[in-house]
């Protein structure tokens, strides 16, 4: 298994708005709405720092009580094989793949789709991983159950999961590869 991360080729991989002051982050973002008005992050809601930095939380608290080892305030996104639909996020897109076995699993959730619409209060389908954060091994039984959702759902028809999403609890292995592209 591969693990991805797509980022923009002018910014570079692993930069996380959310390591950022929220009006910092806000105007990373009013700058990419300016500048990179076709990309997808462009599109982004205005509510979107603050949505996320709750998720974010959730996330983080939810990994903790799964006995996940956390080194960072917040996570570095991956997400599990490739997402044809997560390329084509940036006017000048790229990625990064990494096998999971240079991953400390203890430092790895994982949401079966964006954690955003996961723990959304407002989509309650019914579905077994809705509000649900799983581990490595967890996920794995996910995986073997649904498939991946980039398979059966890229172009979202089907819901908001098109991928599965990672969070990477440490700088240790994205490190290596900050400077690197694939």
């Amino acid at each position: 298994m591969y693990l991805y991360h797509f980022f923009d080729k002018s910014t570079g991989p692993f930069q996380n708005i959310s390591d950022l002051s929220v009006d910092d982050a806000k105007a990373v973002l009013n700058g990419i709405k300016q500048t990179k008005p076709n990309s997808q992050c462009a599109q982004r809601h205005d509510k979107y720092v603050e949505y996320r930095r709750n998720c974010e939380n959730i996330i983080r608290s939810e990994f903790i009580k799964k006995g996940g080892k956390i080194s960072r305030t917040v996570p570095h996104y991956m997400v599990v094989e490739f997402s044809p639909w997560l390329s084509t996020w940036y006017e000048n897109s790229d990625y990064i793949k990494i096998p999971v076995e240079e991953f400390d699993m203890n430092t790895l959730s994982f949401t079966y789709g964006d954690s955003m619409p996961t723990f959304s209060p407002t989509i309650n389908d019914g579905r077994e991983y809705r509000h649900q954060l799983y581990t490595y091994k967890e996920i794995l039984k996910i995986i073997d159950k649904y498939g991946l959702p980039q398979d059966w759902n890229d172009d979202g028809k089907y819901g908001p999961e098109r991928y599965i999403e990672v969070h990477v609890w440490s700088d240790e292995t994205v490190g290596r590869y900050r400077h690197c592209t694939v």
